[in-house]
């Protein structure tokens, strides 16, 4: 018999972090374009800040597997991987790679001036990127067209979302260090 590489409590926590993220989703603006304004972002980074790179990324794979095979945890408690080929897919599927570059700021770069918050920025910036160019992709639209319906309208919530989403999740962190081994 093989042992696991993550405790009961990591597990525990990877779940529970999904569960937010799930939770969170629900809170959903529909916006013009189809691509609607939720706290998922808002969860994904609190995922990462709260458990680090790899742990963060996991629990981000773990929703959009959960969504992908028809589970109602997408926004607006809907789920399949039809949601994966569609505007918002390109979102989705790079929430594990934005959990873990935030994550490896909270994990590698904490302590070096800036590092965090560029890691925070850049895991941010990787969701609209992947975002973007799938937008343009499956809406033939052009990369000005997409930025103003994808990205724009969502800057000032965006940074909202994770300067709350640090701060509670360095908070949780804390408290969290014996488990999470920090």
């Amino acid at each position: 018999m093989t042992k696991s590489k993550l405790s009961v409590q990591e597990v525990c926590l990877v779940a529970l972090c999904t569960a937010v993220i799930v939770i969170m989703a629900q809170i959903s603006i529909p916006m013009p374009m189809g691509v609607p304004m939720t706290m998922q972002t808002f969860a994904v980074t609190l995922a990462a800040v709260v458990l680090g790179a790899k742990k963060g990324a996991l629990s981000a794979f773990v929703y959009i597997l959960l969504g992908a095979v028809g589970l109602p945890v997408l926004a607006g408690f809907t789920g399949g991987i039809q949601y994966f080929a569609g505007p918002t897919g390109g979102f989705l599927i790079s929430f594990p790679l934005m959990a873990f570059v935030i994550g490896l700021g909270v994990d590698r770069f904490r302590e070096v001036k800036g590092g965090f918050i560029l890691c925070l920025i850049g895991g941010t910036i990787v969701n609209y990127v992947i975002g973007v160019l799938m937008f343009c992709l499956l809406m033939d639209s052009s990369v000005m067209t997409a930025v103003s319906a994808c990205v724009l309208p969502f800057v000032p919530t965006a940074v909202i979302k994770a300067v709350l989403a640090s701060v509670i999740g360095l908070k949780i962190r804390g408290r969290l260090g014996v488990i999470l081994c920090v």
